[in-house]
């Protein structure tokens, strides 16, 4: 695949860059040893939906919620990535609801207030928290407002800021938040969790051959087992990455459905 690209930019905290260089370089290096053609670097110079869309896609990850409802989203999954952090047990994850620490009421109590989203094609921050909110929505509505800041760290400081009330921020983004730069969430508290669903998945391109699909599966599990890796691993929560196609992701796709039976299609 020449002129090949890979991305890790959906976990790449400023802090975790030199880890996931290290990872990529390690990766790279067992892909050429296996006949692959793999960039020397990961791409930051795209946003990361640019990068999915990019036919030579060779590496990288992408949302679940995409993955599954956008039909021209040409990627094949790899397989699912198992987080070391709290409820990211066997490959799942889930998003925290957070609020201000002053706000002590449950989720119920944030009726016709503002809520912050990521984006509206975010599994962790629009498809798990619209599932959450649907029980208790009313004529299909719950907030006031909802408004998009284009990521989980912006929404944090929404939410911080008092710019908004409440967000759900996925739980390894949480993580590295309280790891890395913990004053952004000082003043949060969880109040809620939503469902668990598959981590965001490993991906390629749909056009990659499946002799580099599988050099990618063994080149990952050789990464995984090196313990020279095991500092740049923590650093980015990696702790297994499970062999899988697509078929798991279909509990994303269950609760979108059952929000919108239940009256519910938009976070609103």
């Amino acid at each position: 695949m020449s002129g090949a690209v890979a991305s890790l930019g959906m976990y790449d905290h400023p802090a975790q860059h030199a880890a996931n260089d290290q990872l990529w370089t390690a990766l790279a290096t067992r892909l050429r040893a296996r006949g692959i053609d793999a960039p020397d670097r990961l791409d930051r110079t795209r946003t990361v939906e640019a990068i999915w869309r990019d036919p030579k896609l060779l590496f990288g990850q992408t949302c679940g919620y995409p993955l599954v409802t956008d039909a021209a989203l040409a990627l094949h999954v790899i397989g699912i990535p198992a987080y070391d952090a709290p409820d990211c047990a066997h490959g799942r994850h889930v998003s925290y609801l957070v609020a201000r620490r002053a706000d002590d009421g449950p989720l119920a109590t944030f009726r016709n207030r503002r809520a912050a989203i990521n984006a509206r094609n975010s599994n962790t921050g629009y498809n798990l928290f619209r599932a959450t909110v649907a029980p208790l929505a009313q004529d299909g509505r719950f907030f006031g407002d909802v408004v998009e800041t284009g990521s989980h760290r912006a929404s944090v400081e929404a939410v911080g800021a008092g710019a908004a009330d409440i967000a759900a921020i996925d739980a390894v983004s949480f993580a590295a938040l309280r790891r890395f730069d913990p004053d952004a969430v000082s003043g949060l508290r969880v109040i809620g969790v939503t469902a668990d669903t598959p981590a965001l998945p490993f991906v390629t391109a749909r056009s990659t051959p499946e002799e580099t699909i599988v050099a990618l599966r063994e080149s990952l599990a050789d990464v995984i087992a090196d313990p020279a890796l095991v500092e740049a691993r923590a650093k980015v929560f990696l702790a297994d990455v499970i062999p899988s196609g697509p078929e798991p992701y279909a509990r994303v796709r269950a609760l979108e459905c059952a929000a919108v039976e239940a009256g519910y299609p938009i976070l609103r």
